[in-house]
C-alpha cells in the first residue's frame, strides 16, 4: 500500500529526530512506528478486556445466585467439613507434650 501523508510542526520534526536518531528512513520510521502502534492496541485487547465479554454470560440455571451466595458457601463449607464448623482460630500446640503441661503439676 502506498500511502501519502502531510507532516508539519511537531509531527513533521518527531518523524525527522526518529529517522536520525534511528539511522532508520522516514519510510521504515513510519512502518516500526505503525508496527509499535498496533502492537499496543492488540496488547490491550487481548488482555481482560476480552476476558470481561464473559463475565456474567453463564448460564447456571439459579437466578438467586447473586443475592445466596452466602447460604451457598456455607453449604459448600458445611459439606466439606462434614457438618462440623471448622474452628477457624484455635490454637495449635507448639510441640506434643503441649496439651498434658496446661495446668501444671
Amino acid at each position: 500500500m502506498r500511502v501519502n501523508a502531510r507532516f508539519e510542526g511537531d509531527a513533521e520534526q518527531q518523524l525527522n529526530y526518529l529517522a536520525e536518531a534511528t539511522g532508520l528512513g522516514v519510510s521504515e520510521v513510519l512502518r516500526t512506528s505503525v508496527q509499535h502502534y498496533y502492537d499496543q492496541w492488540r496488547a490491550r485487547r487481548s488482555g481482560l478486556t476480552h476476558f470481561t465479554a464473559f463475565i456474567g454470560k453463564g448460564r447456571s440455571g439459579r437466578s438467586d445466585v447473586a443475592g445466596s451466595y452466602k447460604a451457598r458457601l456455607a453449604e459448600g463449607w458445611a459439606a466439606k467439613h462434614q457438618g462440623r464448623t471448622p474452628a477457624v482460630h484455635e490454637p495449635t500446640p507448639p510441640y506434643a507434650g503441649a496439651e498434658s503441661d496446661k495446668g501444671g503439676a
